[in-house]
């Protein structure tokens, strides 16, 4: 079965933003809402060693997804063809159930239309056969984008390269996410996006 992810190396990841503007200009995302975030983890540790790294978090693709199962009206739902979890705005009633069920919290409510919006992995341009504006507009080359299932797709191979030591996800609560990341030179924190500012990575 398709499931296309995204892959962020971290350590290519020099916190620019170009990601979240890039989404943004894309996809028309309200003013005030954001459908990915950036934390900065660190600096941790004492001098002379200490670590410090960008954290790109956006929907996680989740295989077994807690905001599909919480919809009641199924406008939130993950797609048979390439896994990924879209909401049909013409059902969505803007309960924000699925932006509470999320362990990332990464549904955003839409002011404007009154319905819940979130990372589509820019399936307007995907299923042309383009990537998605977050990794062409990449500028360290930190983001992958394709099927996880594919041995021959760039976020396989890049996974292969990078070693399964090498490899991480965000915490698993039983929805198993999908994205990957990939951090080689410093240790990786075990953060919940929901309960940090996105400027610091630190509790709220």
């Amino acid at each position: 079965m398709k499931q296309n992810i995204l892959v962020i190396d971290v350590d290519r990841c020099i916190g620019c933003y170009g990601c979240k503007v890039a989404c943004k200009m894309e996809n028309g995302v309200a003013l005030g809402s954001s459908r990915n975030k950036l934390l900065t983890i660190g600096p941790i540790g004492t001098y002379p060693d200490i670590q410090m790294y960008f954290l790109p978090v956006m929907c996680q693709q989740c295989e077994d997804p807690a905001c599909v199962k919480v919809c009641p009206t199924g406008a939130c739902y993950k797609r048979s063809e390439d896994g990924v979890i879209v909401i049909d705005k013409e059902k969505c009633i803007g309960c924000k159930s699925c932006h509470r069920a999320c362990p990332y919290e990464i549904n955003n409510f839409n002011n404007e239309m009154k319905v819940m919006d979130k990372c589509t992995l820019c399936s307007h341009l995907t299923q042309n056969g383009e990537k998605p504006a977050c990794v062409k507009t990449c500028s360290s080359r930190a983001l992958y984008f394709g099927d996880i299932n594919d041995p021959n797709s760039d976020v396989s191979i890049a996974l292969k390269e990078a070693g399964s030591e090498n490899v991480y996800s965000l915490r698993d609560f039983g929805n198993h996410p999908s994205v990957r990341y990939i951090l080689r030179h410093d240790k990786w924190i075990d953060v919940i996006p929901q309960e940090c500012n996105e400027q610091d990575g630190r509790k709220r």
